[in-house]
Parts: structure tokens; sequence; C-alpha cells
């Protein structure tokens, strides 16, 4: 078994833990996870401080999506009950960045369904961009599917801060995912990206079958990359899904690859997305000891916690709130917000 404060070490130094200790982490008992943790943490510390950068999810086009992502609710294959619909109207979209501003969100991340964006709805996403950006002092990050060198250009000139392109998994196990495209197709959308000035956001999905050498790969890739932003998401078993049997997870294990995440990717924003709730359940504060970023409000077809909850879990877990500047915010801002968020939200 290793040193967890040997990997915090080699982490802080630049280097690569070997595979063997990332496998050792993700199967260690359950009896050194806290150690795990305050390894993790050191890393993070060094990084980030006490401070927790908040984004916000909106789905301005829902389903319609001619993929076949086993995962995922809106895909071609999913017979899952959710609300389908075209690209928002202006006014919705403008609604949704107010609401982002409120609760002090450092990221509005703009999602829309598809294989990748027609020029039609492309060019309205633009224009909410531009809107948002002239309104509100917030980074703003999409998340659009497949794009070309072109699109990343006219983003970028748009105003838009990053972009985000799951990879999802390893190489080896993307062909159990998704059938529509190739592990290359993503990994050359990230590329185009990270050629650009913007940042480069790019995660996965843990539970979906994979095996921890998939874990492990994922990460690896991620680093090769040099992706700065990166969202670790955990299945949420949708039913009318063909995942939907899927998602044998408990909070232990989250807690594990997250550390794990860490120690590979120590600088890079790590952010608890989708399933968070669902999976970490009562040790979601735990999660912050490894990670730097949630998203808060609701997922892409499914409800987060309320705002309150997310506030009183990072005031209680001892951590501030990250301005869009990347400084900690007072911390009286925090309570401040938590009387204005009294109802839920």
């Amino acid at each position: 078994m290793p040193n967890w404060t040997t990997l915090a070490d080699q982490a802080l130094a630049g280097d690569l833990i070997s595979r063997d200790d990332a496998r050792s982490l993700l199967d260690a008992p359950d009896e050194l996870l806290l150690d795990q943790l305050a390894a993790a943490y050191r890393v993070r510390r060094h990084y980030f401080g006490n401070r927790v950068r908040l984004h916000f999810l909106l789905n301005a086009q829902s389903g319609l999506c001619p993929e076949d992502c086993h995962y995922c609710s809106q895909s071609a294959v999913s017979a899952a009950e959710i609300e389908k619909y075209p690209f928002m109207a202006r006014e919705k979209i403008l609604a949704a960045a107010e609401r982002a501003a409120s609760l002090n969100v450092g990221t509005f991340c703009m999602v829309i369904s598809g294989r990748a964006p027609g020029e039609r709805v492309f060019q309205k996403v633009l224009d909410a961009v531009k809107e948002v950006k002239t309104r509100h002092d917030m980074h703003v990050c999409a998340c659009l599917g497949l794009l070309t060198e072109d699109h990343v250009r006219r983003l970028e000139a748009a105003g838009v801060d990053q972009v985000n392109h799951n990879l999802n998994s390893s190489p080896r196990f993307h062909q159990e995912i998704v059938t529509t495209h190739r592990f290359e197709d993503r990994v050359a959308t990230v590329e185009n990206v990270g050629r650009s000035g913007m940042k480069t956001c790019s995660g996965g999905i843990i539970g979906m079958g994979e095996s921890d050498d998939d874990v492990i790969d994922l990460a690896l890739s991620l680093r090769e990359l040099g992706v700065r932003s990166v969202p670790v998401n955990f299945l949420i078993p949708i039913p009318g899904t063909p995942f939907e049997d899927r998602g044998a997870l408990d909070p232990r294990r989250c807690l594990r690859v997250l550390c794990l995440y860490r120690f590979i990717l120590p600088s890079q924003e790590i952010r608890i997305a989708g399933g968070r709730e669902v999976n970490l359940r009562s040790m979601q504060p735990l999660g912050l000891y490894a990670a730097n970023s949630i998203f808060i409000g609701d997922y892409l077809t499914t409800p987060g916690q309320t705002a309150r909850a997310d506030y009183e879990m990072i005031r209680d877990a001892g951590f501030v709130l990250e301005a869009p500047d990347g400084s900690a915010l007072d911390a009286s801002r925090l309570d401040v917000l938590l009387d204005e968020v009294r109802q839920p939200a």
C-alpha cells in the first residue's frame, strides 16, 4: 500500500504517480479513506486554498439528439421521460444568467444537446454569449458537442471563456458507451479548443461499468491533453436509458476517485458534477477536500439540491466562495447569500 503523503509530494512536484499506486488508491480499505483525503487536500490547498468555485448549468436545448450515448436521457436510444425543446428563447437564457449571477456563480455553463451545432443554433449561442458577458461579471462556458476549428475561433471571438467537451471514459471503454462517434472525435474537439485562447474543460462519468484502469486512463488522457477544468460526474442510472441498471457506486468509491484525480491532475480545477447528491449523499462535504468546484442548482435533466444546502455545506466545512477572478470572497458574503436564499431555490 503506497504512502499517501508520498503521493501528495509527487503531485506537488509535478511528477506522475505510478499506475500501481493509482490502483492501490482505488482499492484501498475504507479505514484509510480519511488519510487519502488529507493527502489530497494538501495538493488542493496548495493550488486553491480553501476556495470553492461555483458553476451554473443551463440546458439551453434538450433532447432531440441523434447520438446513442447509453448513459444519456437525451440520446436517440433513450426512452426517459424528459422535457424536450429546441434552443431556448433569449429571454429565458438571460433570466438563467441573472439567476446564476445572483448566486455568485463564477462560471455560467450553456449546454445544447446534439452531435454538433447547426449554423442557425450556433449563431444564437454566439448572440446569447455576447449579451450575457455584457450584463454579468461571469465566465461563460459552452458545451455544444463536436466542434471544428472554425467553431472554436468564433466562440472565442464572441467572448466564451472555456469550452466543455467530456472524454467520458478511457479509449478502451468508449465503445461500450457510444457507437455513433469515436473517442478520437472527442479528443479532436478538446485539441481544437486547446489551440485557442480559451480554457479547456473535459472530464468523464464514473460508474458506467468501467474498470479501475479505465478510471485511471481517463485521468491520464486529460493530463496528456493539458485540460484545465475537469468535471467528474457520477452516473445517475436514469430509467429509460440503456444504463438504467448500472451504477453500483458508494460514497467512499466516489471520494477515492476524486483523490486519485487530484493526485494525477494536481493544478487543475476539479469539479464534482452530475450525480453528486445521489452518489455522495451525506458525504458530499468530504468531496471538497479533493475537488475545488461544484455545480450549484440543477443538472441537464436531473435536479440538484437547493442553493441553500450547497451554501451551508461550503460554510459548515470551513470553505469560502471564489469570485470569478479567482480571489476568495469575504465570509460575510456567504452569510448574505444564505439569507437571500432562505427559501428553497
